[in-house]
């Protein structure tokens, strides 16, 4: 098995669960660059993700998620915030785990509600918010498994979560 690179740290989960917040907080505390897969998504696509699933669909958009996740993996020493559904496709996952340390962010179904709630930049959440955050957390179950490390964020700060993972990290170097 070839040996993992940790020359990234990659942040996963349900949209809500703070990979964003998270991701901003930590590269400036390694000093590293921070990039966003759904920020970058729509720069090179020029489209706003609500555009891009009206527009094409979710397939098309997950076929963009895809190439702009290797594109950004390709470089080092990045805090890397993916969209919530870029772990669905299994090539995302073995291309995230060769190109980094993955971390899972996660938290209750109320908590993800009340911080989506409103947001229009969530195409996947049109209608009823809390049916969908329940559906989708119930589709995506076992998706983000595949992290190295998984932390609840309900409770806990920002800086709190930064911590956690930058003293995980460390112990790997």
């Amino acid at each position: 098995m070839r040996e993992r690179r940790f020359e990234n740290i990659i942040l996963i989960g349900f949209m809500g669960t703070g990979k964003s917040s998270v991701g901003h907080a930590l590269a400036d505390r390694l000093g590293w660059s921070y990039a966003d897969t759904d920020a970058e998504i729509e720069r090179v696509s020029q489209q706003t993700i609500p555009s891009i699933f009206a527009e094409q669909g979710e397939i098309a958009f997950r076929t963009i998620e895809s190439k702009v996740l290797v594109k950004v993996l390709s470089g080092g020493r990045q805090v890397i915030a993916t969209g919530g559904g870029a772990v669905l496709a299994a090539a995302n996952q073995v291309c995230m785990l060769s190109n980094g340390w993955v971390v899972r962010l996660t938290a209750d179904a109320e908590t993800i509600i009340a911080r989506v709630t409103k947001d229009p930049q969530r195409p996947l959440l049109a209608g009823n918010v809390s049916e969908r955050v329940y559906r989708l957390l119930q589709d995506r179950a076992h998706a983000y498994d595949f992290a190295d490390q998984m932390i609840q964020t309900d409770a806990l700060t920002i800086d709190e979560i930064v911590e956690q993972i930058v003293e995980r990290f460390s112990s790997l170097n």
